[in-house]
């Protein structure tokens, strides 16, 4: 697992000039992973450990008073875990949602060429609370997405 430049060929790219926030992080997937996209972002986010949940309950109730939409709300008909679904291509599915405070994308793009599965995430704030509210959880959203990752690769080291 590594942290890299957010890709290029992202359906997100236009999206990174002026971002508060692009990052990527990357995982080579084992020969036998899956190469089905929906499914390997649909394992990304199963089954989070307990410390992400208790963290995203409270998110939700710590930022309930400022009119930040709790993350069950986000929940649209075509969703993976509660992200609603915005795009989705045969290597790349984009999830996101837009709040007055801030708007964020996160792609999960399969790179067929060398089996690498990329973690990207993007975000724009609006205004001084959207800068809070990232400051506040940007080392959160790191160890989500890397453990996210690792232990997705090690779901398919497994099996």
């Amino acid at each position: 697992m590594s942290r890299i430049a957010p890709p290029a060929e992202s359906r997100l790219s236009n999206w990174y000039p002026g971002a508060s926030l692009a990052d990527s992080f990357a995982v080579v997937l084992p020969p036998d992973a899956p190469t089905d996209v929906d499914t390997l972002a649909t394992l990304l986010f199963a089954d989070p450990p307990a410390w992400f949940t208790i963290l995203l309950a409270i998110r939700d109730r710590a930022m309930a008073p400022f009119g930040v939409t709790a993350s069950h709300a986000l929940r649209a008909d075509d969703h993976i875990s509660f992200f609603p679904v915005l795009s989705r291509s045969a290597d790349e599915i984009v999830l996101g949602a837009d709040d007055r405070h801030l708007d964020f994308r996160a792609s999960v793009l399969l790179r067929r060429t060398d089996g690498t599965l990329v973690a990207t995430t993007v975000v724009r704030c609006h205004n001084l609370l959207g800068r809070l509210y990232l400051a506040a959880i940007l080392p959160f959203h790191i160890l989500v997405v890397t453990d996210a990752l690792r232990r997705l690769r090690r779901r398919f080291e497994r099996s």
